[in-house]
């Protein structure tokens, strides 16, 4: 019972890294100061680099050779086509068409944990997802603008192509925690996907201009990197290890209420019934969906 709480946690944490880093990532890209499939190889290697030297300070386990191929399939949904399509995807989308696919993520790891690993879809489950679903969404949509990107089809489909991805990078590691700590694999999962995002942002960080960055940019950069990497990659599998694929999914949904605090305390929004009441659906949501 205390590894779940710990992993319940550990959850919470991961969604409020995200929800924070939505407003850090958009200063950097959206400012001109790195360019997007740039900025995913600065923090895929950067992260790379602090998992590897995070594997020195722990005990590991030996990886069997003939899991390899797994977290090269794992590092290639996890890391290289998750990140990829959603930066590309929001380029020509709107933010709120990406982040409406995006909350499909519980539900399409739902279907795929009764199909791959026969996990019982109780009614509870089903309630609680569907709750959780209509708050999102209400956080999603409303008082947004319906301002167009370049290409909303486009961009629509490479959002959900993430939101597919990462569905199924949650139901690959499930079965990697199963016989790993996160500790053991992690680092190799983040090595592969280094190789898979460098041809595609190689150039663009190469163009960047580090010393006209203030020190606000340095922090997001930072925070982004170990914050929204390195810590939600390490807590997501540890959650993994305690608790089934359905209920680490549903956490998402938090996602907005954090971003919404966030920017509330930055004074870029205002709290009002219609979000207290989004927010109200989530809570309920997720605790059906966690509870026993």
């Amino acid at each position: 019972m205390k590894n779940r709480y710990a992993a319940l946690v550990a959850l919470v944490l991961v969604q409020l890294f995200y929800g924070v880093t939505f407003t850090f990532a958009n200063d950097v890209i959206v400012g001109g100061h790195i360019m997007p499939f740039g900025f995913i190889v600065l923090r895929v290697v950067c992260a790379t680099v602090l998992f590897w030297g995070f594997s020195l300070l722990v005990p590991a386990k030996k990886i069997d050779r003939k899991d390899f191929p797994k977290l090269f399939i794992a590092a290639f949904f996890g890391v290289a086509l998750n990140m990829l399509t959603f930066f590309k995807g929001l380029q020509y989308t709107t933010p709120i068409n990406g982040s409406v696919i995006m909350i499909t993520v519980p539900i399409i790891v739902l279907i795929l944990s009764a199909i791959i690993l026969k996990e019982k879809i109780t009614k509870l489950k089903v309630i609680g997802v569907g709750l959780g679903l209509s708050g999102a969404l209400v956080l999603s949509l409303y008082g947004q603008t319906s301002a167009n990107g370049g290409n909303i089809l486009l961009g629509n489909l490479l959002v959900f192509v993430n939101a597919a991805s990462y569905s199924y990078y949650l139901i690959l590691i499930k079965k990697l925690t199963a016989k790993y700590h996160p500790y053991d694999f992690i680092k190799w999962l983040f090595l592969f996907g280094s190789f898979m995002v460098l041809p595609f942002g190689y150039q663009e960080l190469s163009v960047v201009q580090w010393n006209d960055f203030p020190s606000y940019i340095w922090f997001s950069i930072g925070f982004v990197i170990v914050f929204a990497t390195f810590g939600t990659y390490l807590l997501n599998p540890l959650a993994l290890k305690n608790l089934k694929a359905t209920t680490v999914s549903t956490f998402l949904y938090l996602q907005p209420i954090f971003a919404g605090l966030f920017a509330i305390a930055m004074g870029s929004d205002q709290l009002d019934l219609v979000k207290g009441l989004a927010a109200l659906l989530i809570f309920i949501g997720v605790y059906l969906v966690s509870k026993k």
